[in-house]
């Protein structure tokens, strides 16, 4: 299937909205100190889709991040990607395909490749996956997940990931619409509270580094009410200052405050790439929540992503469904507001290089939070 795979550089990689394989986003990686590298690869479409006769030959590519995880041994890390998505029939043996081709480039101690597949969930479209309602009840178990996708392989490798890394729900809202339409489509709540916080007097500007430690103090707030873990003001100033413009994929980064008076009350960091806004993260105040501040700051965000020429907004993260046991419930009903539409994606899944350190790994990583990847 794979015709040919070969090494490129980091400048080359392809436009596309999907961040995590950018030229931006591998520069984000190495200023925190990661390799990272990129390759070609050329198929033919009828190998990708089922229903094409077609003999010409499709080319792509991939960024992949190489995770370190002692002193010898690493891991290739694919963040969202590949982007190219085959055909449900022909998706395991592209995978399995892609990995032997990629083994011979990669760190002889490499132990696996880590694919966080932004395709959409072979479930989705399952009416089974869904209760009498529309809501998303999830996949089956990772054995019946694994023959599915190892359906059309020759070695039957791939594994589902114990873990997923980057967000594997989300919503997107379609910018297509004018901005009335926009507004329109948005649950009456969240136009109330868009409403309010422009009657009480919020004010959305974007901030520049200098400005970094106003986020940073919104972000810590943040965490300890939510009781998440809390990254360095250093990663924050990485995304912020990093710079691909010399590239064939680079984005536009804002830092965006909410605030009354000159007091900050919530902020948000804005990516734009290609088509693409994405909500990358976000932080607000424990106090003067009456503002609303937060409905403030994403309503500006997509009227940038918009004026920008962006044609979705993703809301990078959510809970599956409305269950309210869900720790991100209250995130799903903020975003479900704006009239996003639901994406599940497939999430983790592995190829293995080496079964024997892979199966220590995966044991570990599940009993140890601390050998996830970030």
């Amino acid at each position: 299937m794979i015709a040919e795979l070969e090494d490129k550089e980091i400048k080359q990689v392809y436009k596309t909205s999907i961040i995590q394989q950018t030229a931006y986003w591998s520069e984000v990686k190495n200023l925190q100190g990661l390799r990272t590298r990129a390759f070609n690869f050329r198929t033919k479409q009828s190998d990708l889709y089922t229903h094409s006769k077609s003999d010409a030959y499709f080319i792509g590519d991939l960024l992949i991040v190489i995770q370190p995880i002692d002193k010898e041994h690493s891991i290739a890390y694919v963040p969202y990607g590949p982007e190219v998505e085959p055909s449900e029939e022909n998706q395991g043996y592209f995978l399995e395909q892609l990995s032997e081709s990629l083994r011979t480039f990669l760190p002889p101690k490499c132990i696996m490749i880590r694919y966080d597949l932004p395709w959409q969930s072979l479930w989705a479209k399952d009416e089974n996956c869904y209760d009498l309602h529309g809501n998303w009840l999830g996949v089956p178990e990772k054995s019946i997940q694994e023959i599915r996708l190892n359906y059309s392989t020759t070695n039957w490798r791939l594994r589902k990931a114990n873990t997923d890394i980057l967000p594997s729900n989300t919503m997107f809202i379609d910018l297509r619409k004018d901005t009335d339409m926009l507004f329109g489509s948005m649950k009456p709540k969240t136009r109330y509270n868009i409403n309010l916080s422009q009657r009480k007097g919020v004010n959305v500007r974007s901030l520049g580094i200098e400005s970094l430690e106003i986020w940073y103090d919104l972000y810590r707030q943040t965490a300890t009410r939510n009781n998440f873990f809390l990254h360095d003001i250093q990663y924050f100033r990485i995304v912020l200052s990093a710079r691909a413009n010399d590239t064939s994929s680079p984005a536009d980064v804002y830092l965006l405050v909410a605030e009354i008076e000159d007091k900050p009350l919530a902020a948000m960091f804005l990516v734009i790439s290609a088509n693409r806004g994405t909500y990358l993260y976000g932080a607000s105040a424990s106090e003067n929540r009456n503002y609303m501040a937060t409905y403030a700051l994403q309503w500006r965000a997509m009227e940038m992503a918009k004026e920008r020429g962006c044609t979705e907004y993703d809301f990078f993260g959510t809970a599956p469904n409305p269950d309210p046991s869900h720790p991100m419930y209250g995130l799903y009903r903020f975003k479900k507001g704006f009239g996003g539409e639901m994406y599940h994606r497939m999430g983790c899944w592995d190829y293995p290089l080496d079964t024997e350190k892979y199966s220590y790994y995966t044991s570990m990583e599940f009993k140890n939070q601390r050998y996830h990847l970030s």
